[in-house]
């Protein structure tokens, strides 16, 4: 790790800076949390998340910058640049402030100062307006492994203006395998404990995650289910047991009342598109195709590199494992 300057100083100024720097990063934290819930802007720190996270991660995350771009980050600039994002009208965004961070660092001379910097840096986001109307209901169609993932990052990424998780479809919805489910939505083996709430409740078939009142239906039959019955309406119902793969069966889901748009989680057959979003998402008519697919896992790992280097450099001969 980069040595940080104040660290041949006294035991005391290296205190004194650390706890500035702190109070600095909780301020910078209340500051995106306005971003995020009230401008629907989120920010991200060279692509890591910063909703959700402590003082000290913050800090961190500045701390490492230092040895990828060689350039010291303080965070009393991310936090300037913050507030400046927030009183420039801004519209609805996803924003990198490591990035936007960097930028001020080398180029601040050039600026009056931080509001000059994002006005003319962000002009082509200010004033804008939210693409969408309303939130969209997601319906989830199986709460395996991948079920379970989507609905973490739906949940703890989206502040509820966008997407909204509103139902969770499995083949038994009886009070052991709500239990059972929810409990394994808290713990996952891999990513970890859920960070933040989720209690089941049984009476209700409910699950209460992150203040999401998430209806646990259950059926063997797509297309029977009534999803009006529960206000969910016009939603994106999102089939990740890979049993339907073809349009006749995903078909079935938009039979139900309250689907408008379907999305697999895995290779689609027949002309269903399969979209890797920054290599092919742009030659689809969305308002028309009503199923598409998110491709395989080891498409979106490779294809947008290979895109790129085809792109840029050209590739004659290629072989992938997975």
């Amino acid at each position: 790790m980069t040595k940080h300057k104040n660290f041949n100083g006294t035991y005391e100024d290296s205190l004194n800076d650390w706890a500035t720097r702190e109070m600095q990063a909780n301020e910078f934290i209340s500051v995106l949390s306005k971003l995020f819930y009230e401008k629907s802007i989120e920010l991200v720190f060279y692509r890591s998340q910063l909703i959700d996270r402590s003082a000290s991660l913050i800090l961190y995350r500045h701390s490492y910058a230092e040895n990828i771009i060689h350039k010291p980050l303080k965070v009393i600039d991310s936090l300037n640049l913050a507030k400046a994002i927030l009183h420039c009208g801004v519209g609805p965004s996803k924003l990198d402030i490591g990035r936007l961070n960097r930028e001020w660092t080398e180029e601040h001379k050039n600026y009056v100062d931080f509001e000059d910097f994002i006005k003319i840096k962000l002009k082509h986001l200010i004033g804008t307006k939210a693409t969408f109307d309303k939130p969209v209901d997601v319906i989830l169609y199986g709460f395996g492994r991948i079920g379970r993932l989507l609905a973490r990052e739906l949940i703890i990424q989206g502040n509820g203006r966008q997407l909204r998780v509103r139902a969770i479809v499995t083949r038994d919805n009886d009070e052991r395998q709500i239990a059972k489910r929810a409990s394994l939505f808290r713990h996952d083996s891999v990513h970890g404990p859920f960070r933040g709430v989720a209690i089941e409740d049984l009476d209700e078939q409910t699950i209460y995650i992150n203040g999401h009142k998430v209806l646990m239906l259950a059926t063997s039959n797509p297309e029977e289910i009534d999803y009006t019955r529960y206000d969910i309406h016009n939603a994106i119902l999102i089939d990740n047991t890979g049993i339907y793969r073809d349009r006749e069966g995903l078909g079935k889901h938009l039979k139900a009342k309250g689907v408008s748009k379907v999305l697999l989680t895995a290779p689609g057959k027949d002309d269903i598109p399969n979209i890797v979003f920054g290599v092919n998402h742009a030659g689809v008519n969305y308002k028309k195709e009503t199923i598409f697919s998110a491709a395989s896992c080891t498409t979106n790992a490779a294809a947008p590199i290979l895109f790129v280097l085809e792109k840029e450099l050209g590739i004659e001969k290629g072989h992938i494992e997975t």
